[in-house]
């Protein structure tokens, strides 16, 4: 039945938040808005959008590209398709219905797209991390928040010594996996040695300076962006905050909304900005309107790049859920004899 989905309730909360965030919004405060709006400076918070996504489509491309070489164009309408899938979907199986597209359009292993979703965290974090820094110079950052960057600071930390890990000794595992599973647990072992060697062919570029800087500019570039389009929408309303207070708005409302509960975060993102602007004396209705106006300008650069590609390739968010569905988590075997074969080779040498 529909009430045992996950969209079903995710939908339900949705609505309910964005019901509570608007209930005390009257008509006359929107037409006042309407009224005192700069459009330009609402042009260039758009214009800000659009860049934030391709700087991050761009970076995808770099990623993507030490298994297969991509087109700019492919680049942007397949990762813009690929966002409408992940806000579609509630909680993180948007991320899996992600790697289902890419994996079905894009012609990409879906361990290899997994591998730079990782990547993509990382960069993030990193950059988020660089952000809180700067911020933190600026304003007294609220505790709560500070405490979280240490967690997130630790957390990127770790991951990327696992994944140097991984690289660097990557033959060893796959030695100890040999030795340990290949007779007892045969399909575990043919999984594991798979899952490697994709996984480790999507995070690759972290051996190359020249790759590893391209995906660090490429992240600062994006969140800068991003800061910038906050600003002007700033100024678009009426309020007279600094660049700094736009980068607070979007480091809280980052890690707010780490874990998406809504699909497209609808209700979390208004109440997350909202409850971030308050805190710098902007007024509650004021605050929710910004917070809509923002949620929509996120979403043009991602639905006009990603529908364009989902409407020319014919594909539908229904149907990467039913082959998500259909698929399930199991890696395919297909190959087994292979690897087998080259097992019993090695041997033999």
């Amino acid at each position: 039945m529909f009430w045992k989905k996950k969209q079903f309730w995710g939908t339900l909360l949705a609505v309910l938040l964005l019901a509570y965030c608007v209930k005390d919004i009257k008509i006359s405060e929107v037409q006042l808005l309407f009224k005192r709006l700069d459009f330009f400076m609402l042009f260039l918070s758009i214009v800000g959008a659009y860049l934030f996504i391709i700087a991050r489509a761009l970076r995808w491309k770099l990623m993507a590209e030490q298994h297969k070489k991509i087109t700019v164009m492919q680049a942007l309408s397949l990762y813009g398709a690929g966002q409408i899938v992940n806000m579609a979907m509630p909680v993180l199986t948007g991320q899996v219905g992600r790697m289902f597209l890419f994996s079905k359009k894009g012609g990409f292993k879906k361990t290899f797209i997994f591998s730079t979703i990782v990547l993509e965290v990382l960069f993030d974090a990193i950059a988020l991390i660089a952000f809180l820094v700067l911020i933190s110079m600026a304003f007294a950052f609220p505790d709560k928040y500070r405490s979280l960057g240490v967690v997130i600071a630790s957390v990127t930390i770790t991951i990327l010594a696992l994944l140097y890990f991984m690289l660097h000794y990557k033959d060893k595992i796959d030695a100890f996996n040999r030795s340990k599973l290949r007779h007892k647990w045969p399909g575990t072992y043919i999984g594991i040695r798979k899952f490697l060697g994709s996984f480790t062919k999507g995070i690759n570029l972290l051996k190359s300076s020249q790759h590893m800087i391209g995906s660090l500019a490429y992240s600062l570039m994006a969140w800068v962006m991003h800061t910038l389009s906050i600003y002007f929408l700033f100024k678009s309303f009426g309020f007279e905050l600094p660049v700094a207070t736009a980068a607070t708005v979007m480091i809280i409302n980052t890690i707010a909304l780490m874990i998406p509960i809504t699909p497209g975060n609808a209700g979390t993102f208004e109440i997350a900005v909202s409850r971030s602007l308050t805190a710098f004396a902007i007024g509650r209705s004021d605050a929710v309107l910004f917070a809509l106006a923002l949620h929509i300008i996120d979403f043009l650069p991602i639905f006009t790049m990603g529908l364009y590609f989902m409407r020319s390739e014919k594909v539908s968010i229904k149907e990467i859920k039913k082959e998500q569905l259909d698929s399930g988590f199991q890696p395919s075997f297909s190959d087994d004899i292979d690897l087998v074969e080259d097992d019993e080779k090695r041997e033999a040498v």
